[in-house]
C-alpha cells in the first residue's frame, strides 16, 4: 500500500514517548512512501525513553506545535508512554491539534498511554479504542468503549495497547491513511 504524496505528523514529547511507539511506526510510513513531520513541543530535539523511565535515542524535531495545523497533514500518530502522553496532554496547543483531525475526518493511529491525549481533546465518546491497560477506565469514564485488542480500528481511528502490537498498529495505519479521509472520524467531535 503506497502512501506516496501523504503528509503524515507524528507526536514526540521531551523526554518522555516510547521509542519503539515512536521509530516503529514512523519507519513504516516512510517505507510506505509517506512524508513524516516530527512534531514536538518545540522544534530542536527530543530524547525518547524505553520503560517509560531509561533514556533512549535523541529525535530532531521537525516542527513545534504551536506552528501547525491538522489541516497541514493527511493524518496523525500519536505514539506512547505514560510519562510523554501526560506532558502531550498538558499541552492545549497539542489537544487543539489532535482535536482538528478529528475535525476535519483525517485518520489517527494512537498507541498505549497516547488514548490520554484522545480523552483530554473529547474525541473518545461513542468510540470503540484500546489502549494500555490502565488507560481504560479513563477511555470508559469519556464515553469511549474499550476493547482488550491487538488493535481496534474505528471510522479511521486506529489504537493498540503496547508494543507487542507495533507489528499489528502500523500495518493498519499505513491501511487507514491509505484511504484517506473517513467521514465517520467527525462524529465524536
Amino acid at each position: 500500500m503506497s502512501l506516496q504524496g501523504r503528509k503524515i505528523a507524528i507526536l514526540i514529547a521531551p523526554r518522555g514517548t516510547e521509542e519503539p511507539e515512536f521509530t516503529e511506526p514512523k519507519a513504516a510510513l516512510v517505507a510506505a512512501g509517506a512524508s513524516v513531520t516530527v512534531i514536538g513541543l518545540e522544534a530542536g530535539e527530543a530524547e525518547a525513553v524505553n520503560n517509560d523511565l531509561d533514556p533512549a535515542g535523541r529525535h530532531a524535531v521537525d516542527r513545534a506545535i504551536a506552528d501547525v495545523s491538522a489541516s497541514d497533514f493527511d493524518g496523525l500518530v500519536v505514539p506512547g508512554g505514560c510519562v510523554g502522553a501526560d506532558k502531550l496532554r498538558a499541552s492545549q496547543d497539542v489537544v487543539d491539534f489532535v482535536r482538528g483531525f478529528f475535525a476535519e475526518g483525517k485518520p489517527v493511529g494512537v498507541i498505549c498511554h497516547g488514548p490520554w491525549i484522545l480523552v483530554e481533546a473529547d474525541v473518545v465518546k461513542g468510540r470503540t479504542l484500546t489502549s494500555y491497560p490502565t488507560v481504560r477506565r479513563d477511555i470508559e469514564n469519556a464515553g469511549g468503549r474499550w476493547v482488550d485488542a491487538e488493535v481496534a480500528t474505528d471510522q479511521g481511528l486506529v489504537t493498540s495497547r503496547t508494543p507487542k502490537d507495533l507489528p499489528a498498529f502500523c500495518a493498519k495505519i499505513v491501511e487507514e491513511f491509505a484511504e484517506g479521509r473517513h467521514p465517520g472520524q467527525a462524529r465524536s467531535v
